[in-house]
């Protein structure tokens, strides 16, 4: 029985990384370490269609689970291929209680696509890839995305321009006005050291095959910090800040870097909170520690004010059993 146990970042945008328990078409994915959901897909209506063919097929959702709750079956079929998709998901969740406890597990997403600068060197990272299969399925624009959530709470003192204009859009314009009028993207197989190889893929412009470039020429996290003026370069700088309690999620930071994100993560502590299972390493613990416990203060504000809120409503609801038409 293979038993497949990895982890792959989600991009464009960045918005952390899910870590995977595979079994043939069966998988159990987390993105906290402690709430898993089962799918199952039959894959074999793809048996006979060639290897480079852009085909996925539907996800069935077989059921949830925590270490808490337990499994929330979803809908069972009786159909045959049903039945062989179940029998999957079934040793998927025996494998998923034994190795729940093993997160995080290993990144073996080496394949990356990068937008580039006008210069043709990496700029921001659009999408990764375990395989060329997997590279082929990628629907990926050639347009850098910070997300919505960002639109709503990243913030930047370099950023103090119209307010219909927030940070992240600023952001954006600005990443994907530095790839030019006639923007052009990547595939790089990164190695253990970091450097790449260029691959030709789909539009890749032929003088692009086959470079190789080294580790330096890689952001080391979602957007390139050299080459921009100072104003963007602070602005760069404030949304990795930002980004901080995700790009915890990543392996093989230098200490020092961990060590700064670990600090800026404080001010997102409930982030830090979500995703803390499933941070490969800590270089400072008592900095963990402080915003688990400012997370569950909000929590218990949160609850509280919840509470509240609803005691006022019902007041409110006796004082006039007849309606709003007071209000």
């Amino acid at each position: 029985m293979s038993v497949e146990c990895y982890a792959q970042r989600l991009l464009n945008p960045f918005r952390g990384a899910v870590h995977v328990i595979r079994h043939a078409s069966a998988e159990a994915v987390t993105t906290d370490g402690v709430h898993w959901d089962i799918y199952v897909s039959n894959d074999a209506l793809l048996a006979d269609l060639p290897q480079d063919c852009r085909v996925q097929t539907s996800d069935i959702r077989y059921g949830s689970w925590s270490a808490a709750q337990g499994l929330k079956r979803g809908p069972i079929n009786l159909y045959d291929d049903f039945l062989a998709m179940e029998a999957m998901g079934a040793l998927v969740y025996e494998q998923l209680t034994q190795l729940h406890t093993r997160v995080p597990f290993t990144y073996t997403d080496h394949y990356e696509l990068w937008l580039l600068d006008s210069a043709g060197q990496p700029l921001a990272l659009l999408a990764s890839a375990r395989s060329e299969r997997e590279m082929a399925l990628d629907q990926t624009g050639r347009r850098w995305q910070a997300g919505y959530a960002a639109r709503e709470r990243f913030t930047s003192t370099a950023w103090r321009g119209e307010a219909a204009v927030t940070a992240a859009d600023h952001l954006c314009d600005y990443i994907n006005g530095r790839a030019g009028p006639r923007p052009q993207a990547q595939w790089f197989q990164r190695q253990a050291d970091g450097s790449g190889r260029g691959l030709q893929f789909a539009d890749t412009p032929a003088s692009l095959a086959d470079r190789h470039l080294a580790a330096a020429a890689f952001p080391r996290y979602i957007l390139a910090e050299a080459g921009h003026d100072e104003q963007h370069r602070r602005l760069i700088d404030d949304y990795h800040a930002w980004l901080a309690p995700w790009l915890l999620l990543l392996q093989g930071l230098a200490p020092e870097a961990r060590a700064e994100l670990e600090r800026q993560a404080r001010a997102q502590a409930l982030e830090v909170a979500r995703q803390h299972r499933l941070y490969p390493a800590v270089v400072n613990q008592a900095e963990l520690n402080a915003a688990l416990v400012e997370s569950v203060l909000l929590n218990s504000q949160a609850r509280r004010q919840t509470a509240e809120d609803a005691a006022l409503s019902t007041f409110y609801i006796e004082l006039n059993p007849g309606g709003g038409e007071y209000l």
